[in-house]
């Protein structure tokens, strides 16, 4: 394995700028001399994320996520921190000769079994035993461009797949929890056979789970059409976006994402260039995948079935993100078709043309929530105003409020201004936002203040360490103490002090890690005086000498021989007066 230098690092650091990295993730808008974005790292509804062009550090004023330009790319493509290095490397230009690096990851046999799984899978499929099954996915007109960009394969009935893991070594417990695997006594069979496999990679691209499909229709009879793999370490269903890592650049050049429901809908729509897409591994979006979702584009499509069930399942998806703080846009398909069917009937163009003019989501529930009510029953409509007033208190667009508000004044015969003082107001919405909140409670101990005020500006002037090594060079608070160690030890080898380098150095210290977030999330201003830091510098010192001469005292106390009793008394007085010395 090559080791890149710290040097090197941060060589590479000084040659990108997060700005521009971040903002070819998120948008961000000027505010002041700082940047600020949606934080990708949590449902946030409105810019809370800072990026420091100055500080080359970025940090959320909602969750607390906070780093440099790698921690940036590490968190939000889920990579380690050297493929993080390697990408800023790339755009900077440096080669740092480590293409053939590969970091070993937690659970790794696990990914290997997946790995090795898809491979013969793949295999199968282009044997004469997978005649049938090729002919089934051409028949659906999955062509084998599709069949191999996506690693679609096929499980055979022969249990080769548990002989060739059996063969690897691998240990007895990871087979079993796999689900590849299943074990019946003393003999080991694959979950998997008779089944077209599709693979199903998180988002960095590993795959961690299959979907298997029936392609025999005399079988799809008695058993399930599709049989899905069980949650492992490595797989959580409600974390995963099918397609994710293949869809990314695409939806970040479109600066959208469409979401559909099946696999065949997908591999269509790719078929035809439609590359911006995911599958929802069910319709339940959940703050995970909402999460992925928005990392990609705020402007996200639903397009499902054109049938009654697609468009409850549109409805309910909708709802979903809205609570996540997206609102959605939506295709609906004639005829209840689906994506796969429509575009075999209607074409391309026809369906592009869908994707390019989808309507907006209270357009959809507008005909979604007055279909199969008589909107001349004085019941039912009132029932469609109020569920409708109520999807409108989700909607934070006041253009988007305004329109169907009065879309549903002229169908209700209602007055618009009565309908708006229905609307929950921004100010009662925020209430009820904060109210979520739970409440932080900030200590506020004077020295304790000190030691973070202090340490804040030490992680941002020179001058400051200098004064700290000076004038105390401990701090009573143990993890405080470790920071400003490092803090002094980083200035003394490098003589300059910089945050971004500094995470670099202390990148693997989770404590100390953690040290420096809650220590940058003061959010102090970063101009000081001198009379400040002396000011903090005091206190601590006597908050230090107040510590030793009680304990002083303690042994003072305990000690039975009075010469020694004189000697801890005449200490004690020497740092009673050094503390009335420091205080004036």
């Amino acid at each position: 394995m090559n080791m890149i230098s710290n040097e090197l690092i941060k060589q590479i650091k000084d040659s990108v700028d997060i700005v521009d990295i971040v903002s070819s993730y998120i948008p961000l808008e000027t505010r002041g001399k700082n940047l600020f974005g949606v934080c990708p790292f949590h449902d946030d509804h409105s810019p809370s994320m800072s990026i420091s062009k100055d500080k080359q550090i970025y940090k959320c004023w909602s969750c607390g996520a906070t780093g440099n330009v790698f921690k940036f790319i590490q968190d939000y493509e889920n990579i380690s921190f050297i493929e993080a290095v390697k990408i800023c490397a790339d755009k900077a230009g440096i080669d740092l000769k480590i293409n053939n690096y590969k970091e070993i990851p937690k659970n790794n046999e696990l990914y290997e079994m997946y790995e090795l799984a898809t491979k013969l899978y793949q295999n199968n499929i282009n044997t004469k035993e997978g005649i049938d099954a090729k002919k089934y996915l051409n028949d659906r007109k999955i062509n084998d461009d599709i069949i191999k960009t996506f690693r679609i394969g096929l499980a055979l009935n022969d249990s080769k797949l548990s002989k060739t893991l059996l063969k690897k070594n691998y240990k007895e417990k990871n087979l079993l929890k796999s689900g590849l695997v299943v074990k019946k006594e003393f003999n080991y069979y694959d979950f998997y056979y008779d089944r077209i496999m599709f693979p199903i990679e998180d988002s960095s691209g590993k795959v961690v789970a299959f979907s298997g499909r029936l392609y025999n229709k005399d079988k799809s009879k008695t058993i399930g059409k599709y049989v899905n793999s069980m949650e492992t370490e490595i797989f959580k269903k409600s974390e995963i976006l099918y397609n994710y890592k293949n869809a990314k650049e695409e939806a970040r050049m479109k600066n959208t994402i469409i979401i559909m429901e099946g696999f065949m809908d997908l591999f269509r729509a790719y078929s035809i260039g439609i590359k911006n897409v995911v599958v929802s591994m069910g319709t339940a979006i959940t703050k995970e995948q909402a999460t992925l979702l928005k990392r990609l584009s705020s402007n996200v499509i639903l397009c499902f079935d054109g049938d009654e069930a697609g468009a409850k399942a549109t409805n309910s998806c909708s709802d979903q993100l809205i609570k996540l703080g997206i609102t959605p846009k939506v295709v609906r398909l004639e005829e209840n078709l689906d994506p796969d069917e429509y575009i075999l009937k209607y074409g391309k163009e026809k369906f592009i043309e869908k994707i390019n003019n989808p309507i907006n989501v209270m357009d959809f529930k507008l005909n979604y929530l007055k279909n199969k009510r008589d909107l001349n029953s004085s019941k039912d409509m009132s029932q469609y105003v109020n569920e409708i007033l109520k999807e409108l208190n989700n909607i934070d667009d006041d253009i988007e409020r305004e329109i169907t508000l009065k879309r549903l004044s002229n169908e209700s015969n209602l007055d618009i201004d009565f309908l708006r003082e229905k609307l929950e107001t921004k100010e009662e919405k925020t209430i009820k936002i904060i109210e979520k909140k739970p409440s932080i409670i900030k200590n506020t101990n004077m020295y304790i203040k000190a030691e973070q005020y202090l340490l804040y500006y030490m992680l941002n002037n020179d001058n400051v360490v200098k004064l700290y090594k000076k004038n105390i060079g401990y701090m009573p608070t143990d993890r405080y103490r470790k920071l400003a160690f490092e803090i002094s030890q980083f200035y003394k080898t490098y003589k300059y002090i910089n945050i971004s380098d500094l995470m670099i150095e202390l990148r693997d210290d989770e404590e100390l890690m953690n040290t420096i977030n809650e220590i940058i999330m003061l959010n102090l201003s970063d101009e000081y005086t001198l009379e400040q830091i002396n000011d903090y510098i005091k206190t601590i010192k006597n908050y230090n000498i107040k510590v030793e001469s009680n304990r002083l005292k303690d042994l003072m106390r305990m000690e039975l021989d009075p010469i020694k009793k004189a000697e801890y008394a005449e200490k004690i007085l020497e740092i009673q007066k050094t503390n009335i010395e420091v205080g004036e």
